[in-house]
């Protein structure tokens, strides 16, 4: 693992923490990194405190719900993957406080559409927060069997058990307000349509 996450403010109620994940056409990985964080936030009724979304950095499916067999897998753990698929765009890079790529190339067309390096620090590599990784990235299972996929949610989970252990101290839950927070306005656009 590498340095940990550290938010450069409180994470509250009126100011959510942001946070997408991102691989190549937002119908396997990442909605299943999407699904299982949102799964974590809400059994640790946290969920006031955090934007959860996910991307692609291709247009090749754009719509279209998560893959019948990353559905499937999640279901089987309990957890439902309801986004469908969007595509990761420059307004993202100020959007979002973390931006976690499944894997090197995935973050190398992040990094493309930050011209000025300003998001580097916050575009991460989900593996980094892998406690046993065998190496740095989230295999794409799309071309393989179930296991795969298998596979690929155990690394998901672990790795999004370590982000958000690693998150929940920067929230603050002195924040009284009883409102639930909603998507910003571009991030309901992209995946309205």
């Amino acid at each position: 693992m590498t340095s940990p996450v550290q938010p450069d403010r409180r994470i509250t109620k009126q100011h959510p923490f942001k946070i997408t994940f991102v691989c190549l056409g937002n119908i396997c990985r990442s909605p299943t990194a999407e699904g299982v964080f949102q799964h974590l936030v809400n059994e640790r009724d946290l969920q006031a405190y955090f934007l959860v979304d996910s991307a692609g950095t291709s247009a090749y499916h754009i719509g279209e719900p998560a893959n019948s067999r990353s559905r499937e897998v999640a279901e089987d753990h309990g957890i439902k993957l309801h986004s469908r698929a969007s595509r990761f765009e420059r307004r993202d890079l100020d959007e979002y406080d973390l931006i976690i790529a499944m894997d090197k190339e995935n973050r190398v067309n992040i990094r493309a559409l930050d011209h000025q390096g300003k998001a580097a620090s916050k575009i991460r590599l989900l593996r980094e927060f892998d406690p046993i990784p065998e190496d740095g990235e989230v295999p794409d299972p799309y071309y393989g069997g179930m296991e795969g996929f298998e596979n690929v949610f155990r690394i998901v989970k672990r790795s999004c058990e370590t982000l958000l252990d690693q998150l929940e101290p920067h929230v603050d839950k002195t924040d009284h307000d009883t409102g639930s927070h909603q998507q910003s306005d571009s991030v309901a656009a992209r995946k309205s349509g």
